[in-house]
């Protein structure tokens, strides 16, 4: 019962002797350089919407008119070069060559008999048994005759020909962006009745205003933003910018040529923004030791200083096509907020600090409020 009792009375004058001892003094706020996020020099960014679009889009129809028998393929479906995609009624060419065939079988027939009676007034010439004019008059309804025989041969493979078109074929492998006509519908020769999305490059067909033109030119970078995949920027370039102004919208259609390592993450049809730095005004950027690597998945980010209380927090900005000391800012800042431009990677969310300028000045007028009880 004593060893217990001391042992009691041991504890009770530990936990008192902890009770008495002063609080850790909190860490000091640790200084950060911060800057506003200036303007990219005489560069601004802009954006202008786009729809992912082939290189190679080809409009297909039917070399000659008819009644579309049948469909073989849908919109949406990928089909390989030469595959059969529509047929119209050959009934009609089938009679035109039957009619081209008789044609020139008569055509031949007459030939023969031109061919025989040239023979044979041959040798009554040479015999001086008929006159030279009258051989003459032979030797011309003999090339009249071969003419008329060739003229029906060619009539008859055009006839064949004709029927062939009626098959409608793919000229290359791809997709089959769009249909525009249905079975038992009357086509007429040359009306589209697919559009071919041809296997290959991908682009993004925009819009670019008439007042800016001049600031574009083909060849130019440029980052592709696709709706479905905000924050992920693909490289790209200007392939084509339109002679003249569509009169209108008074814009100027223009292609974008999406990288090669980009292929995989676009659908044919997909909305994308495409950024482009051009112009004069005053986008935002930030130095490029103030961006911090997102995570997987996720945007990057910068360092925003709170104001109210002088702590950080990871800001996801949307940037633009890197310089060799700044890079664009799309989203995600505005102009009066303090950003982190070196040593983020130290920083933690949350984190006191305090904002300092070049000359190790603070920056922020307002100070952290006080603790209760401070």
């Amino acid at each position: 019962m004593n060893n217990l009792r001391w042992i009691g009375s041991g504890l009770l004058l530990a936990l008192l002797a902890a009770c008495g001892k002063p609080e850790p003094a909190p860490a000091p706020a640790l200084p950060v350089f911060v800057v506003h996020p200036g303007g990219s020099g005489d560069m601004a960014v802009a954006a202008y919407p786009g729809e992912v679009r082939a290189r190679e889009e080809a409009a297909l129809s039917f070399r000659v008119g008819g009644n579309l028998l049948r469909r073989e393929v849908d919109a949406g479906q990928r089909v390989s070069k030469g595959q059969l995609l529509a047929v119209l009624d050959v009934a009609d060419y089938a009679l035109q060559a039957r009619a081209a065939q008789a044609q020139y079988a008569a055509a031949e027939a007459d030939l023969v008999r031109a061919r025989d009676e040239h023979k044979r007034y041959a040798a009554l010439a040479e015999q001086q048994l008929v006159s030279r004019s009258a051989l003459d008059a032979q030797t011309a309804a003999l090339k009249a005759a071969q003419g008329q025989a060739d003229a029906a041969r060619a009539n008859l493979d055009v006839s064949r020909n004709q029927a062939g078109y009626a098959q409608l074929h793919a000229p290359e492998a791809g997709m089959i962006a769009s249909r525009e006509a249905e079975a038992g519908q009357v086509v007429a020769a040359g009306q589209t009745i697919y559009t071919l999305a041809a296997n290959g490059a991908r682009e993004v067909a925009i819009s670019l205003p008439e007042s800016a033109i001049r600031d574009f030119s083909v060849g130019q970078t440029v980052q592709v933003e696709l709706w479905n995949q905000p924050g992920k920027q693909l490289p790209g370039s200007i392939r084509e910018i339109a002679a003249a102004a569509d009169p209108q919208t008074r814009t100027y259609a223009a292609r974008v040529s999406l990288a090669t390592e980009a292929l995989n993450d676009v659908e044919l049809g997909q909305s994308a923004r495409v950024f482009i730095s051009h112009g004069k005004g005053g986008a935002l950027s930030v130095p490029l030791a103030a961006v911090q690597p997102g995570k997987a998945g996720q945007q990057a980010s910068v360092w925003v200083v709170n104001p109210a209380d002088g702590t950080l927090q990871a800001r996801a900005v949307t940037l633009g096509t890197y310089g060799p000391e700044q890079v664009p800012v799309l989203q995600g800042l505005k102009g009066d907020e303090w950003v982190v431009a070196a040593g983020g990677h130290l920083l933690r969310e949350g984190q006191k600090v305090t904002a300092v300028d070049r000359n190790n000045r603070p920056v922020l007028t307002t100070a952290p409020a006080a603790k209760k009880g401070e």
